[in-house]
């Protein structure tokens, strides 16, 4: 009798988006796919904020079967332990508050989670990012651009009255490599909520601010090259070439993009290979108004 080995446990991925940005979704999932050479299987957990069954659908054309698969999650039925998310009165869409439950959409018996903001693009392997040891840390993340909690433009405006030493070191929620098993059984998503409720009033990146504030020098460091940001040049500062591309600012499927241009270049050159493969950069009008929808919806929001 031949004996097989063991498949390995795929590697699973949460992503968070409503329908205006499920568009960023698909290079991002083909960047991944471009890149990867390991043996296991790429598992994406997409919570559906309102995703059309269209868009839905060109997500699922865009996949290699033989490779990747994606489970739909609805953000209704993300919210799984019945806690109402937190209204802030940013114009950041309430979407990004769906990274919190990334570790209960997994399957209980899958014990780490990598969440990933949906406007990125993936340039390596990104089992080489899986396989990090996190060791005894809840989750693995790189540094902001605000670099410290007393960051004078950000960071955390009440780190003080948190007990939180000035110098403590700020990460970027946009890239979690997240101990699963931890945070569950640690109930970190309802710390972090209650956090974000309890000091309201200084809220001011969204659930960055709750992240940076409830788990302060809890996570291990990832270099940077991990999440570059796509303000910054070609090359990180020891001269290696970025891993992951994160569009922080206007993102670049609008024709006001004003980040480095030769990483909209490597967006479309995967946005070609999606069935958005027609896309044009189109006009700033769109952006505003869902930043305006936002912040009405959330006015509503908190009168009823």
């Amino acid at each position: 009798m031949t004996v097989h080995p063991a498949a390995k446990p795929p590697i699973s991925i949460v992503i968070a988006s409503d329908n205006f940005y499920a568009i960023l979704i698909a290079p991002l999932i083909k960047s991944i796919e471009l890149h990867h050479k390991t043996a296991e299987k790429l598992e994406f957990f997409i919570i559906d904020d309102g995703i059309t069954p269209k868009n839905k659908q060109r997500l699922l054309d865009t996949l290699d079967p033989a490779m990747s698969r994606i489970q739909w999650v609805k953000a209704a039925d993300a919210l799984s332990q019945h806690i109402r998310v937190p209204v802030d009165n940013t114009a950041f869409p309430a979407t990004a508050y769906l990274r919190l439950f990334a570790p209960h959409v997994i399957p209980t018996d899958r014990e780490k989670v990598l969440y990933l903001d949906c406007d990125m693009l993936v340039l390596d392997d990104i089992a080489k990012l899986w396989h990090i040891d996190l060791s005894d840390h809840l989750f693995a993340a790189v540094q902001d651009l605000q670099e410290v909690v007393s960051c004078s433009w950000g960071g955390i405006p009440n780190y003080k009255e948190l007990g939180i030493p000035a110098d403590s070191k700020y990460f970027n929620s946009g890239l979690l490599l997240i101990n699963a098993k931890k945070w569950r059984d640690e109930a970190r998503t309802t710390k972090v909520i209650q956090c974000l409720i309890d000091n309201a009033k200084y809220v001011n990146w969204v659930d960055q601010y709750g992240l940076n504030a409830a788990l302060a020098n809890q996570w291990l460091e990832l270099d940077r090259s991990w999440n570059w940001y796509a303000s910054q040049g070609d090359k990180t500062a020891t001269g290696d070439t970025p891993r992951i591309i994160h569009f922080l600012d206007i993102k670049p499927i609008f024709k006001s993009y004003a980040s480095n241009k030769a990483f909209q270049t490597e967006f479309y050159k995967y946005m070609q290979l999606t069935p958005w493969k027609a896309h044009k950069p189109v006009s700033d009008y769109r952006r505003l108004i869902r930043k305006t929808y936002n912040k009405v919806k959330k006015v509503f929001t908190k009168a009823t």
